[in-house]
């Protein structure tokens, strides 16, 4: 038999070359349909990491904790009089929700170089290992969910109503995650260095994103520099949980607004930018 015959024989019986790009809808519709392959690939990664340490699984909590910790002893003191009100819950849920955006940048950067064999080995939408990424980060966010609760109703003595806005505000920064692993994921394939610029590029972002102060209470809303902030979609994701968790702030709807707009625009671009280039991955 031909190779153009083979070729055809494989095709009328639906089978097709590895790393083939699929049209987009098509392609999406084959990774809806692995979304459990996604959810099960996240669990394991998750489990994996948490073996290889003693406290497994309890870092996810101790590191924010001592992060914040570390920040409101520094910053507590640097700020002074021009922290911000509540500054404790403040921080902590900063910290917490910040760690989540930073972990689905890192962890969507390598899910593709990281997984070379299993690329080469199955034919499989590669979208869902960016999508598996942002669902591991989600698995490590849960726990650090009820620590945030705790040091608010410690803190404040009291539980806003607010709060049933939370599973919103936590289903918009999982689609922001998801958009800015698959942006990583494939800006990683390209230029495979940018591994190393990544620990800088995400300190730049807790700077820059009222991790531990607002420009309104340093005095900087009317300048350049607040209004950058303002509209960065991480700013606008930690307002959100503050506003719903913590006494003395408030859910704006231009917050509202300014996230729910980053949050589509970064997945419909991530999802477009990624499937361009699904054909390389693996080829490595």
């Amino acid at each position: 038999m031909s190779k153009e015959s083979l070729e055809t024989y494989a095709l009328a019986h639906g089978l097709k070359p590895m790393g083939v790009r699929a049209p987009l809808f098509k392609y999406l519709r084959e990774a809806w349909m692995r979304r459990d392959f996604a959810w099960t690939f996240a669990m394991l990664n998750q489990e994996a990491e948490n073996s290889r340490t003693r406290l497994g699984a309890w870092w996810g909590i101790l590191v924010p904790l001592l992060q914040s910790l570390i920040y409101g002893l520094i910053f507590g003191v640097i700020l002074g009089s021009t922290r911000a009100p509540n500054f404790i819950p403040f921080l902590v849920v900063g910290v917490f929700l910040f760690n989540f955006i930073s972990g689905s940048l890192q962890t969507g950067a390598s899910s593709i170089t990281g997984n070379a064999g299993l690329l080469k080995s199955i034919s499989f939408p590669r979208i869902t290992l960016p999508l598996s990424a942002a669902m591991r980060q989600l698995l490590g966010l849960l726990p650090t969910l009820l620590i945030m609760f705790a040091v608010v109703v410690i803190f404040d003595r009291s539980i806003k109503w607010e709060i049933f806005y939370l599973p919103a505000i936590i289903a918009l920064m999982f689609g922001f995650g998801f958009g800015v692993a698959l942006v990583a994921a494939r800006l990683t394939v390209e230029v495979r260095d940018l591994t190393k610029v990544l620990p800088f590029l995400t300190r730049i972002l807790f700077y820059v994103s009222g991790v531990f102060y607002t420009p309104a209470h340093l005095g900087l809303n009317d300048s350049i520099f607040g209004f950058l902030v303002s509209i960065n979609p991480v700013f606008s994701f930690l307002s959100l949980a503050r506003g719903a968790l913590v006494t003395g702030y408030s859910v704006n709807a231009s917050d509202w607004l300014n996230a729910s707009i980053w949050t589509v625009v970064v997945v419909v671009v991530g999802i477009v930018y990624f499937w361009q280039a699904e054909e390389r991955y693996g080829d490595d």
